[in-house]
C-alpha cells in the first residue's frame, strides 16, 4: 500500500511537470504594433518556436542565437525563447 501511494505521487508530479513544459500563449485575432510588421528580414524559422504561429506573415520581434536570426510573433514568445534557447532552437 505504501509503495502504491509513493508511486502515484511520483507519477502525478512527473505528469504535472510535463504538462507545464510548453507555455500556453493566447494571441489576439489581429496583431498590430505601432512600428508595423518587420519586412525584408531573413529568419531561420518559418514558425514561432514557442507558440508555432507562422512568422512569415507577421514578425514583431527577433533575436539572434548562434549567429542565426529567429523571428517571433510577440515579445512574450521572444522572452520565452531567450530563457532557454537550446530547448527551442533546432540546429
Amino acid at each position: 500500500m505504501k509503495y502504491t501511494i509513493i508511486l502515484t505521487a511520483i507519477l502525478s508530479v512527473s505528469l504535472w511537470s510535463c504538462a507545464r513544459e510548453t507555455p500556453k500563449v493566447k494571441h489576439k485575432k489581429t496583431m498590430t504594433t505601432s512600428k508595423g510588421n518587420m519586412k525584408n528580414i531573413k529568419v531561420v524559422n518559418a514558425e514561432d518556436p514557442i507558440c508555432h504561429m507562422k512568422t512569415a506573415e507577421y514578425i514583431k520581434d527577433t533575436t539572434i542565437y548562434k549567429n542565426k536570426v529567429y523571428g517571433f510573433c510577440s515579445t512574450y514568445c521572444k522572452d520565452e525563447f531567450n530563457k532557454n534557447p537550446e530547448k527551442y532552437a533546432h540546429q
